[in-house]
Order: C-alpha cells, then structure tokens, then sequence
C-alpha cells in the first residue's frame, strides 16, 4: 500500500447551535479557495492525490470538509440540503475566505449546487462529479441507487445515532481488513472504477480518509440518505451561478441520464460526459475539473503569474 502525505492543516470551526465542523486543508494557505465535498460515504480527506499536487503547483488551496457526523463534526440533521449552506458560510467566514468555488462528488453534489443556489456573491463556481439527482420537486428523477434510500430513510431516522456510533466501531474492529475489503469491493466494480482503486495511491487516499473519518462516528452518510428522499430547500432554476458536470457513462449508480436531466435545468451548466468510465470516474479527472473551474469567476493573480507576466 502506497504511504500518502497528511494534510498541510486539519481542524474544526464552531458553525451554528454550539457545532462544529470539521475540515483538512491541502495546497497553499495563501491560495484561491476550493471547497471540496466528499461524497456518500466519504469524509474531508477523500480528495484525489492529482488534486493536491495540482493545488500545490497552482497556488490553490482545497479545503475538503466533513458533513455533520462524520470526522469531527457534530452529528446534525439539516433540515434539508439548503440549509447547510448557513454552516458553509460561517466556516468560510472563520477560515478568512471571501470568495470560493465548490466541488461535489457523488453525495456532495446536491451540497455544491446548495452553495451555488445560496451564496451566488461568493461562489464563482460549481464542480459536479456523477452527483445525486432529486427524487422530489420540479427536479425529480427516477431510477439509480438513490431511488431505494425513501425505503431505508424511515429506518434510519429511528436508529441514526446509534447505528452511526456502531458503525464506526465496527469499521475500527476490521481496521487490519480495511485495505483488502476496498480491493475486493473494486473486483466486483464496472472497469472504470476497479481500475481506479487498483492504484495504489488512490486505494490509500481512501483507505486514509475511511479509517480517518470513522474514527468516532459513520453517521454523514445516514443523514445524506435521509435529506436525500426529501425536498432540497431549492430548485435547479436557482442555481445561477456557472455550474461544469462530469459523469460516466458506465456509472452504476448513479445513472449518466441524472447527470443529464440536471444540466438541462441548470441556468448555466455545461456538461461533460467520461467515456467509458463508472462512478468514481470523476476523481481520475480531478486536474481537468480544477482547470475549469479556476476559469470560472475573477481569477486570482498568483505570485508565479504575476512573475510570467
């Protein structure tokens, strides 16, 4: 298993009701802001090695962020997906960033267009990778692995906190399996995906960020189930700031139409499609994705630009 280097600063901030948030930073302290949110299941250090050095070379600074109840973060159920966005704003707020853009992988999808449809004067763009679609409102989608969380979403609003602190326990007891389960999980995956966690830094990317954020709690993805079958507080027509979507169009679970159906309704999107590629395809792009989105929006002059200039 490849080593992989620690974040350059990891914390948390107090957010609203007396929480925490808690994040990892990665880059430079001084560079343009990206907000990067870890998909379902996931937690703040589930961020692409390709990512980190890119940000590092290109004087970014990428800011992975654990949802409530996963990491350090004060489990919490939103009352929809809109309302995270007032704990975005102040953990910007307290990590001194005025403007940013955001990316959403998978789960975190719905939170990045969140951050678009709530903050349009500080987010000058979104990034959307395979990202979940709706299944209520003017948006809704059928189909995908999505549609069956309405039956477990009763369950688990019975049993969130407790299962989460079970989970977590449990993944702490098989902590030695922990790496030959993510290479038996990627045998039985399409070919985009079980080629990706073939390689040895991004199986230890995410072997590092499960064994990390699961250290106390597991229960980010239970209330993204839930907040997942309900309405999301806004609409894809409230979106106006610039939105770039990638999506396979082998993913298995998150179907490539949802990807479609989305940008369609978008304001201002644009759509990538990966050939050939499964769901966690938008990792293996994660250097083209922060390409395109530092066009985006006022760009920040570097100290290495200003020099080339």
């Amino acid at each position: 298993m490849a080593d992989i280097a620690r974040p350059r600063l990891e914390g948390s901030v107090a957010v609203r009701g007396e929480r925490r948030l808690s994040f990892a930073e990665f880059g430079t302290p001084r560079g343009a802001a990206i907000i990067w949110l870890h998909g379902t299941p996931g937690g703040r250090r589930q961020v692409p090695v390709e990512a980190r050095l890119y940000a590092e070379e290109h004087d970014l600074r990428i800011i992975g962020i654990d949802r409530p109840g996963i990491g350090t973060s004060t489990p919490h159920l939103y009352d929809d997906i809109l309302d995270w966005t007032g704990d975005l704003e102040l953990l910007a707020d307290n990590l001194g960033i005025d403007t940013f853009r955001v990316i959403g992988l998978s789960g975190g999808g719905p939170y990045a267009l969140a951050a678009g449809a709530a903050l349009p004067h500080r987010v000058h763009g979104v990034g959307v990778l395979g990202g979940v679609a709706p299944t209520k409102g003017a948006d809704a989608i059928r189909g995908g692995l999505v549609e069956v969380a309405p039956y477990a979403a009763p369950v688990l609003g019975a049993v969130r906190l407790p299962l989460s602190y079970a989970l977590a326990a449990g993944i702490q007891l098989v902590k030695p399996l922990a790496g030959l389960a993510i290479g038996t999980y990627g045998v039985f995956q399409p070919r985009g995906d079980r080629e990706l966690l073939a390689r040895p830094e991004f199986k230890a990317m995410f072997l590092d960020d499960l064994i990390n954020g699961s250290r106390f709690q597991v229960g980010a993805p239970l209330a993204d189930i839930i907040l997942f079958t309900k309405h999301w507080g806004f609409e894809a027509a409230d979106v106006s700031v610039p939105v770039r979507w990638w999506h396979g169009d082998d993913d298995h679970i998150i179907p490539h139409a949802h990807g479609v159906h989305m940008v369609e309704r978008l304001p201002d999107a644009a759509f990538a499609t990966i050939d050939g590629e499964s769901h966690l395809s938008g990792m293996s792009v994660a250097t083209e994705v922060l390409q395109t989105l530092m066009e985006l929006g006022p760009r920040k002059v570097t100290r290495k630009r200003a020099a080339k200039a």
